[in-house]
């Protein structure tokens, strides 16, 4: 078709262990000349030797078409092939087998800094990207003022890049790919290094894009709600392979689902850290029992988490964020949302329980996820990347009335007091 503007056929990317790819010229050249002399390569990894020939398929038999205006989401767990794919249509990296076409010039946004140069001033890395791109220096001109009023860094617009603060960088970085002229935008989880804000903005501005101005958008990240409102289509990838290409709704109930699935077997100890060990994650009823099965929309339910605090501080906070099986977040909730010092954590074994309102979740499949941080400090266990992951199933018992038997139309089906005067 001749609105194809992406194709690949029979792509793969094999990475070989512990070969010359230590993504810096002097230790590459330093290998190298080691292999040759028949001496240590100090560069590889413990145990890992000159003629150690294994390796893994990053990608594998990758086989899609986007067209021109198409916003598609790639989804995945770590680890599956997601930024090695953009790497490759990109043209950061070649595929060790396959072809891909592109047709148009490609704006990438893969990590933080990625074509700015650190010891050029904001305004200088900007004319460097539109001259990377082919654009001619009064075309840049006229886009300046729009980069720099999105950007928002009016005032360090003449400063060397290498003083930006991360979030600075994506702004710029984010604001030079989408103002100046590109027939493709790719956006990885870069993004999620901006505030909330600056997402909202990003992701509104990527719509704009491809409705306004037909281009085409790839994006990938975590976040099944940002993703889900900017993507109309999805690829779904799992250990390198296409698991699913359809409708994003589809690739996200399909992920959820098959995130569950390899974590409800998963060892929590893969979550310990230097300041909890997490024992206990589960569902139980009011009785403390585990819950195994489908419950009413009535029914009482709670999350229960057990922690071995090592050490505490004033800023630790636990919870859980839960979303539908499209992804939509329903919402978070933490045991600090409502101020009492018994809610606080203490060293040694720690039992908190949560409970999930009755009469308030739609019938449906929801897919609960761990929380643990120090509060805008730092990151334990992020729910929105990996994190071990329950599944409530909720049928029926909507209400008592019998004008609503069956599942009611919304995300939530609450039933709420209403006083009817005569």
């Amino acid at each position: 078709m001749e609105d194809v503007v992406i194709k690949a056929e029979n792509v793969g990317k094999y990475y070989r262990l512990g070969q010359i790819n230590t993504g810096m010229f002097y230790s590459d050249a330093s290998s190298w000349f080691s292999r040759k002399l028949g001496k240590e390569d100090k560069n590889l990894k413990v145990g890992e030797t000159l003629g150690d020939k294994s390796g893994f398929w990053a990608l594998d038999d990758i086989n899609f078409e986007i067209h021109q205006g198409d916003r598609v989401g790639i989804i995945g767990r770590n680890g599956a092939g997601k930024s090695t794919l953009l790497k490759v249509i990109s043209k950061v990296t070649a595929p060790t087998k396959g072809r891909i076409g592109i047709k148009g010039n490609v704006a990438s946004l893969l990590e933080v800094g990625t074509g700015f140069h650190p010891d050029m001033t904001g305004r200088e890395n900007v004319y460097l990207n539109g001259a990377i791109l082919g654009m001619k220096r009064a075309e840049i001109n006229q886009k300046m003022d729009e980069i720099i009023a999105f950007s928002e860094i009016n005032e360090h617009i003449d400063t060397p890049v290498k003083r930006y603060s991360s979030g600075m960088y994506v702004r710029l970085a984010f604001a030079v790919a989408a103002h100046l002229d590109s027939d493709i935008l790719i956006a990885d989880e870069v993004l999620a290094v901006g505030d909330a804000e600056f997402q909202k903005r990003a992701i509104g501005k990527m719509n704009d894009l491809s409705h306004k101005d037909g281009r085409t958008v790839i994006f990938v990240s975590h976040r099944m709600n940002a993703v889900k409102s900017l993507c109309k289509s999805g690829i779904l990838l799992d250990k390198g392979k296409i698991v699913l290409q359809d409708d994003i709704d589809k690739c996200i109930t399909r992920y959820q689902s098959n995130l569950f699935d390899k974590k409800i077997n998963e060892d929590l100890s893969h979550y310990n850290n230097e300041f909890f060990d997490l024992t206990g994650f589960r569902l139980v009823n009011e009785n403390g029992q585990e819950i195994d099965g489908a419950i009413e929309n009535g029914d009482k339910a709670f999350v229960q988490i057990e922690l071995d605090m090592k050490k505490v501080h004033n800023a630790f906070t636990t919870g859980y964020a839960i979303y539908d099986s499209e992804g939509t977040l329903m919402y978070w909730s933490y045991q600090t949302d409502i101020y009492d010092e018994n809610n606080n954590v203490e060293e040694g074994h720690n039992v908190l329980t949560g409970e999930i309102p009755s009469h308030f979740l739609n019938e449906g499949e929801y897919y609960i996820y761990f929380s643990a941080s120090l509060h805008f400090i730092q990151w334990f266990v992020n729910p929105e990347e990996d994190s071990p992951c329950l599944k409530l199933s909720i049928m029926g018992g909507l209400s008592e009335s019998p004008f609503w038997t069956i599942k009611r139309p919304g995300v939530c089906a609450p039933l709420l007091k209403w006083d009817v005067k005569h």
